[in-house]
């Protein structure tokens, strides 16, 4: 019996790693995604951005975002590690995995939240007023809304989400919603970049630099999606829990493809031509749409999931656009719009789900997020502010923040 346990304990925790070291991975793909997508002149400010927020973001969450989401804001794990009866505050209940594992997968999933917010304010931000932004987001404002959701307390002492019905399997407004919110405001607060809007109202497509990097960088989030929905079963040791994991790795490739294909053929409709930054999107659009919930699922409905996700994006960064709302990767749509859809149509598989627990559990996220995150946008303004100069926007963030440029032995148009 021992020896079964043990090796259950060894094979859960294995998983649990691989699987965060996937969701990692995703760190790469939201840096060649948003790399692809700004103009050559931006390009080495987007990689120092989404390299220095991951290191941000481990360290916060040690220092005292782990212990505020699961065991209290108190600081012991910062100061005494992680010890083995469990820090996930069931102590009670021998883990299935060891708990340092545990903190390694949610590390990454705080990091995950935090590069949505990075394409979203490409191109005009400075760089050390994000990660200022960055410190925040990840010792604070993602593990107060951690705590209510997947944490299980009350929000503010009023109400528990779980009671009312709420269920986010692995993120779509936990993660991605979340950090979609931070990023609106932060844009909000940021304004257009120069040239985006004309005068009379027209919408001027700025074209990313390098699209072969944009859809590798959607290769490596795709890939990298299997760990961060098929590490949320929590292990894969039994019979039950290695079905578990099939399916959701099953249903999260599915809806990606729907996604993918859904965006690619409205685009034709719309555009009369194949968009390749649609069809990138509405892959992550599908993906972000069945995270919250692909385990219920067959696998026609995940890929149904994921196809109205893939149309929902193309809708919503065209209105965006008119809203000069604007977005240079259209993180806002595919993370936000789309993971309130995705938390939306959980009901619908899972009985489990009730609609106004995903309503009230989507309201909180917002309200939450978006407001905290204005509030330290709007600080960090007034004490050192947000926004390059406009000569330094027309040279590039990456000369004026950065000090060296991405293509130095190419000739790079500044317009």
């Amino acid at each position: 019996m021992e020896i079964t346990f043990e090796l259950g304990y060894a094979l859960d925790t294995f998983y649990f790693l691989i699987c965060g070291a996937l969701v990692m991975w995703m760190a790469a793909g939201f840096t060649m995604l948003e790399a692809g997508l700004v103009r050559a002149k931006n390009t080495t400010e987007i990689l120092t951005k989404n390299v220095a927020l991951y290191a941000i973001a481990s360290i916060m969450y040690m220092v005292c975002g782990y212990s505020i989401m699961y065991g209290g804001a108190d600081f012991t794990f910062f100061l005494n590690g992680i010890t083995g009866d469990g820090a996930t505050g069931v102590a009670e209940d021998p883990a299935a995995y060891a708990p340092a594992a545990d903190f390694f997968f949610q590390v990454v999933f705080v990091a995950t939240a935090m590069s949505i917010v990075s394409g979203a304010v490409a191109e005009r931000m400075k760089l050390w007023a994000f990660l200022a932004f960055a410190v925040v987001l990840t010792a604070f404002i993602y593990p107060m809304e951690g705590r209510w959701t997947w944490g299980g307390e009350a929000v503010f002492g009023l109400y528990t989400l779980a009671d009312f019905g709420f269920s986010d399997f692995a993120g779509s407004g936990i993660v991605h919603m979340a950090g979609a919110s931070a990023a609106l405001a932060g844009v909000l607060v940021l304004g257009a970049r120069k040239g985006k809007y004309g005068p009379d109202g027209k919408v001027n497509a700025i074209p990313g630099a390098n699209l072969p990097m944009a859809a590798l960088g959607t290769f490596i989030l795709w890939m990298g999606w299997f760990g961060f929905n098929g590490g949320s079963v929590l292990a894969t040791a039994s019979v039950e829990s290695a079905n578990s994991v099939a399916v959701v790795f099953m249903n999260t490739n599915m809806a990606a493809a729907g996604g993918l294909v859904a965006a690619l053929l409205l685009a034709r409709l719309l555009f009369g031509k194949a968009d390749l930054t649609m069809a990138l999107n509405g892959a992550l659009a599908g993906l972000v749409a069945i995270t919250a919930d692909p385990a219920s699922p067959t696998p026609l409905v995940a890929t149904l999931i994921g196809a109205a996700g893939g149309l929902i994006v193309v809708g919503s960064i065209l209105a965006l656009d008119k809203l000069k709302i604007d977005d240079p990767v259209g993180a806002i749509s595919v993370h936000g719009v789309v993971g309130f859809f995705g938390l939306m149509v959980v009901p619908l598989t899972n009985e489990g789900a009730k609609f106004g627990g995903q309503l009230l559990g989507a309201a909180t996220i917002f309200v939450w997020v978006f407001g905290t995150s204005l509030i330290v946008w709007l600080a960090i303004k007034a004490i050192m502010g947000i926004r390059v100069s406009e000569e330094e926007e027309f040279d590039g963030v990456d000369i004026s923040e950065c000090g060296l440029e991405a293509y130095p032995d190419f000739a790079i148009n500044r317009n």
